[in-house]
C-alpha cells in the first residue's frame, strides 16, 4: 500500500502446488501476497519495535496461501483414506474363499406331441371332418396335402366319396398361358391314374380354360365316372360331337350341361340332346349364330323334362335379335321352372289372330328377361309367357321399359317374392309412366321380399301411396320386405322414413341419386344398423309438425 493514504495495494497472485506425500497427487492453488506485511497506520507505527525498524527496508511479505491450501489438503487426505479402504476390501475379498454358484433350476421336460395321434382317429370321423372341409373349399388342394400326413390320412383322403365335386383348370396349376399345352398334358398325365382310383363317385365336373386336351379328359371321364350328373365347360375349345355323344352314353345320370362361353359346334350339342334329351334337367347356352339349331331341338320336344334354360350373350355383345316362339317353347318344355333370357334382344314372334294360346308354364317359378338395352318385351308378350304360371316367385324385368304396372297387375301369380323393374342408363331417353306403382304394392305387399324400382318415373305422391301399402299389410306380413331399391326416383324423406319404421326387417336400402332427399343421405345402406341410422337422420331432417 502507499504510505500515508490508508488504502491497501491490490493483492498479487502467483501459482503454487501442494503435493500429497502418500498419493503423489498435486493440486494447483493460487497464493495471495502483499508487497508489505503490514499496513502503515498510526496504531501500527506505535507498535513497531527497534528490530522491526531495522528490517523494514527489506519489505517483508505477508503470505496467505497456507490458509487457502487447507481445504485442498483435507480433500487429498480424504481421497487417500478412500483408496486405502478400497485396497483393504480388495485384500479381504482375495483372502475369503470362493463358494460355488448355486446350480440353476433344471426346467421340467416339455411333453412333445404324440406323433401317432393321427393314426388313432377313427376313419369314419376323419371322413366326416374331411367332408366338411371339402364342402367348403373343394377337394383340391386340401385332399392332396392331407394325404401326405400319415397313412391313415392318406387312406381317408383317397376315399372316392370325398371326390364328388371337382374343378380342373390348367391355369390354376401356376404355369403361364404360353405353356398351356404342356400344362394340359402334364395335368392329363396325373388324371390318368387319379380317375380310376378316386373319381369313381364324381358327380360334378367343371373344366375351365382347356384348349387342346378336352377330348382326352372327357374320354377319361366317360371311362371312370359313371355317376356324373353335371358337366360345365367354360372357355373350352375342341369339343366334338363324338366327345359329347360318348359322354352321354357312358354317363346315364348326366342331366345338366353348361357350355356358356365355350366354342362348341351346334351339331355336337344337338347330337348330345338327342341322346340324353329325355333325362336333361338343366341347360346353359351362350347366344350365337348356332343357337337357333339348338333351340329348334328344344322346340321339337327333345327335352320334355327340362327344368332350367338360360341363354345369355357372350363377352362380345350380339345385336342379332333372337327369334323364339313362346307357344312352341311351352309345348316343347312343359316342365320348365326357370327361364332366363339375359341381355338379349329378344324378338318374340307375334301370336296372330288364329293362333291359340299356349299351355303356359305351369311350374315356372323364375322368369328373367333382364337387358342392358331396350328390348321388345311388352305387356302382351308377358301375358303370353305367364298366363299359366300361378307359382311364379321371381320376376326380373330390368330394362323392359314397355312393361306397365297395369300389365303386371293382370298376371295370375299371387305370391311374388322378388320384383325387379329397374331401368339402368335408359330412363332419360324414354317416356315413363308417372302413376301406377300402387297397383304393384297392393297386390304383392304381403309376399314381396325384394323390390327394385330404380330409374322409374313415378311421381312423389304415387310413390308415397305405393310404399304406404306395406304399413297396412294384413297380419304384419310387411316384415317380409328386406330389400328396397329406389335409386334415381322421386321418393321423399317422409316416405322413406315411414317405410323403414314399418319394415323392421329391411336389410338393404338404395337411395342413390334421389333428388328429393337431403344431401348426405343419397347412398346405399346395407345392414340393419345402417338402415336405422338413415331413419334417425331422416327424422332429424324433417320439419317439425305444425
Amino acid at each position: 500500500m502507499i504510505f500515508g493514504c490508508g488504502l491497501p495495494r491490490p493483492p498479487k497472485y502467483y501459482p503454487a502446488r501442494i503435493r500429497d506425500k502418500d498419493s503423489g497427487t498435486g493440486l494447483p492453488l493460487r497464493r495471495q501476497a502483499h508487497l508489505y506485511g503490514f499496513c502503515e497506520t498510526p496504531d501500527s507505527r506505535s507498535q513497531v519495535g527497534a528490530g522491526d525498524v531495522a528490517t523494514a527496508g527489506t519489505a517483508p511479505r505477508c503470505i496467505t496461501g497456507a490458509a487457502e491450501s487447507r481445504p485442498a489438503q483435507r480433500r487429498a487426505a480424504r481421497r487417500a483414506q478412500l483408496l486405502r479402504l478400497h485396497g483393504a476390501r480388495a485384500a479381504e475379498a482375495k483372502a475369503k474363499p470362493r463358494t460355488a454358484p448355486a446350480p440353476a433350476p433344471v426346467p421340467a421336460p416339455q411333453q412333445e406331441p404324440d406323433p401317432g395321434w393321427g393314426d388313432r382317429i377313427p376313419l369314419e370321423i376323419l371322413l366326416q371332418i374331411f367332408g366338411l372341409l371339402v364342402a367348403a373349399d373343394g377337394p383340391i388342394p386340401f385332399l392332396g396335402r392331407a394325404a401326405r400326413v400319415c397313412r391313415r390320412w392318406h387312406e381317408a383322403a383317397s376315399q372316392p366319396a370325398l371326390w364328388h365335386t371337382l374343378t380342373l383348370s390348367p391355369l390354376l396349376v401356376g404355369r403361364p398361358a404360353k405353356s398351356g399345352t404342356k400344362t394340359e398334358k402334364k395335368l392329363l398325365t396325373s388324371l390318368e391314374w387319379l380317375m380310376p382310383s378316386r373319381f369313381s363317385q364324381l358327380q360334378r365336373l367343371t373344366l375351365i380354360h382347356w384348349k387342346s386336351q378336352v377330348h382326352p379328359v372327357l374320354k377319361l371321364v366317360s371311362e371312370s365316372c359313371p355317376r356324373l350328373t353335371f358337366l360345365k365347360l367354360s372357355d373350352c375349345h375342341g369339343v366334338t360331337p363324338d366327345t359329347l355323344i360318348m359322354l352321354a352314353k357312358a354317363c346315364p345320370q348326366l342331366h345338366s350341361l353348361d357350355i356358356q362361353h365355350s366354342t362348341v359346334e351346334s351339331t355336337a350339342v344337338v347330337s348330345f340332346l338327342e341322346e340324353a334329351g329325355p333325362r336333361m334337367r338343366k341347360l346353359w347356352l351362350t347366344y350365337s349364330s348356332q343357337t337357333t339349331a339348338i333351340l329348334g331341338a328344344l322346340l321339337g320336344s327333345c327335352c320334355p323334362q327340362l327344368q332350367l334354360l338360360e341363354v345369355s350373350t357372350g363377352l362380345n355383345h350380339n345385336s342379332t335379335p333372337l327369334q323364339l316362339p313362346v307357344e312352341a317353347l311351352q309345348k316343347g318344355c312343359p316342365q320348365l321352372q326357370v327361364l332366363r333370357l339375359l341381355n338379349l334382344m329378344w324378338l318374340p314372334k307375334p301370336s296372330g289372330r288364329a293362333t291359340t294360346p299356349g299351355p303356359g308354364f305351369p311350374s315356372l317359378e323364375e322368369l328373367c328377361l333382364a337387358s342392358s338395352t331396350c328390348n321388345f318385351v311388352s305387356n302382351e308378350v308377358l301375358d303370353r309367357l305367364l298366363h299359366g304360371s300361378p307359382h311364379l316367385r321371381l320376376l326380373d324385368l330390368r330394362g323392359c321399359a314397355r312393361i306397365t304396372p297395369a300389365g303386371l297387375h293382370d298376371l295370375p301369380c299371387q305370391e311374388l317374392e322378388q320384383l325387379h323393374l329397374g331401368l339402368y342408363g335408359m330412363s332419360d331417353r324414354l317416356t315413363l309412366a308417372k302413376e301406377g306403382s300402387l297397383l304393384l304394392t297392393q297386390k304383392w305387399c304381403h309376399t314381396l321380399q325384394e323390390l327394385d324400382l330404380s330409374g322409374q318415373g313415378f311421381s312423389e305422391k304415387d310413390l308415397e301411396q305405393a310404399l304406404a301399402a306395406f304399413s297396412g299389410a294384413p297380419g304384419g306380413s310387411h316384415l317380409a320386405l328386406c330389400s328396397l331399391n329406389l335409386r334415381g326416383t322421386r321418393v321423399t324423406a317422409s316416405t322413406v322414413s315411414s317405410v323403414i319404421s314399418n319394415c323392421s326387417g329391411l336389410l338393404y336400402l338404395n337411395l342413390e341419386s334421389c333428388r328429393c332427399l337431403p344431401r348426405g343421405l343419397k347412398r346405399a345402406y346395407r345392414g340393419p344398423e345402417e338402415v336405422q341410422w338413415c331413419l334417425r337422420q331422416l327424422l332429424t331432417s324433417l320439419p317439425p309438425p305444425s
